[in-house]
């Protein structure tokens, strides 16, 4: 059975408490994977989120589950935001099972949750974020588009988003510049709850 890409999207929407909070330390392929998401950003010229997410094979995955979810519009929309955006590999993690239930048309309300929770209103570069963080003593709240709040704390250099489940995802590409707002690259994908 072939698995198509809307099929991994939802499976990643809804990753389960123990691959959210699972975090391996960086291997020699998640760097190469950063590298040539930054080579790739930094020789486009910037259209909208949407261009850059389908500009970019690493974000394949989350392509899919934008349409899916029929938000394309949305995020090709004015803005600005700033979208954490899963890597491919990120939704690997989720499990298969539950991604292929979110893709379906009657999970369509969950997968659009899931998804928004990986946006936020108004543009913040890695320098607001981090600024954030520090003038929050160490942790900064930020407001999801779907409502629910993600958690910014710093480990050494790495902003690290935690999400209301508990789990755990790294920033691992920043600023990829976008017409209507800011991408940054994150290992896992974050759950609402």
């Amino acid at each position: 059975m072939r698995i198509s890409p809307k099929f991994l999207l939802t499976t990643a929407a809804i990753v389960t408490l123990a691959a959210c909070s699972s975090e391996a330390p960086p291997t020699a392929a998640d760097e190469s994977s950063a590298d040539a998401m930054m080579d790739s950003a930094e020789t486009a010229e910037p259209g909208t989120i949407v261009d850059v997410a389908v500009g970019n094979p690493d974000f394949s995955t989350l392509v899919t589950a934008v349409t899916a979810a029929d938000l394309g519009a949305t995020l090709a929309g004015e803005g600005p935001f700033t979208v954490f955006a899963p890597t491919n590999e990120a939704f690997d993690k989720v499990d298969p099972a539950t991604l292929s239930a979110l893709l379906t048309p009657e999970k369509k309300a969950d997968l659009t949750a899931l998804l928004t929770y990986h946006v936020v209103a108004g543009e913040l570069k890695a320098a607001d974020v981090v600024k954030a963080i520090t003038d929050g003593g160490g942790t900064a709240t930020l407001t999801t588009v779907q409502g629910a709040p993600l958690k910014a704390t710093l480990e050494g250099d790495t902003v690290i988003l935690e999400d209301a489940a508990g789990g755990k995802s790294k920033v691992i590409l920043t600023d990829v510049d976008a017409s209507n707002g800011v991408v940054h690259a994150i290992d896992t994908v974050v759950m609402p709850g």
